[in-house]
């Protein structure tokens, strides 16, 4: 039986309990192992010496938070090349694009992982090229570990939101319409991810295409 597709908006849909937990711990086993090597976890800071509430990983390219251009090495934080992005990896979020009647070709996954007080701000993705931006090609999100307050809005940061429990295993895909939308994450609800998945947090991997 396929997974559940809920519309949150056009262009916006939840795919609820996507992954088995099999598949879920493959993500978080390969996650942990890349994060824990040489060319691990880092914290970003942003424009203006901030730094965010996220330990990061980028695999295919690297997301410069100084800049928010994508480059081939981690020019502002070690100056390492970022690891490449795993096929396995893709194929999750090809299907699941297609699951919400989208097409994604990635070629970029940032994974960012959450403690207890980790959370994101509203922002747009849209450091893509224009191409991209312009045919409304989607992000696909996969959630893995604690459930996630994940917040979605418009086109503007003033317009009105709506909140979405990110589960593990779930995926959630925006494009066409509403691929700038405003979103971001509130918060984690603790202690409830998977036991079998021995993650403490949350593990959130987005998928981009236009990132070279």
């Amino acid at each position: 039986m396929s997974a559940p597709c809920l519309e949150v908006y056009p262009g916006a849909v939840h795919l609820p309990g996507f992954l088995s937990l099999d598949e879920q711990r493959v993500l978080v086993e390969h996650c942990q192992d890349i994060g824990n090597g040489p060319t691990g976890w880092y914290v970003p800071t942003v424009r203006g010496g901030g730094k965010m509430r996220v330990r990061m990983l980028c695999l295919g390219r690297h997301w410069n938070a100084r800049t928010y251009r994508y480059e081939a090495s981690r020019r502002d934080h070690d100056g390492r090349p970022a690891p490449p992005l795993p096929p396995q990896f893709s194929a999750v979020a090809v299907r699941m694009a297609e699951a919400a009647g989208m097409r994604l070709t990635p070629d970029v996954c940032i994974v960012n992982y959450y403690d207890a007080a980790g959370k994101m701000g509203l922002h747009q993705d849209k450091d893509e090229r224009p191409d991209t931006l312009a045919l409304g090609v989607p992000i696909v999100s996969v959630s893995l570990g604690d459930t996630a307050k994940f917040i979605i809005g418009g086109l503007t940061r003033k317009d009105a939101k709506a909140m979405v429990p990110l589960a593990s295993g779930d995926g959630f895909v925006f494009g066409g319409l509403s691929r700038l939308r405003y979103h971001g994450v509130a918060g984690l609800l603790p202690r409830t991810a998977p036991r079998e998945l021995h993650l403490d947090g949350r593990l959130n991997l987005t998928f981009r295409q236009g990132a070279a």
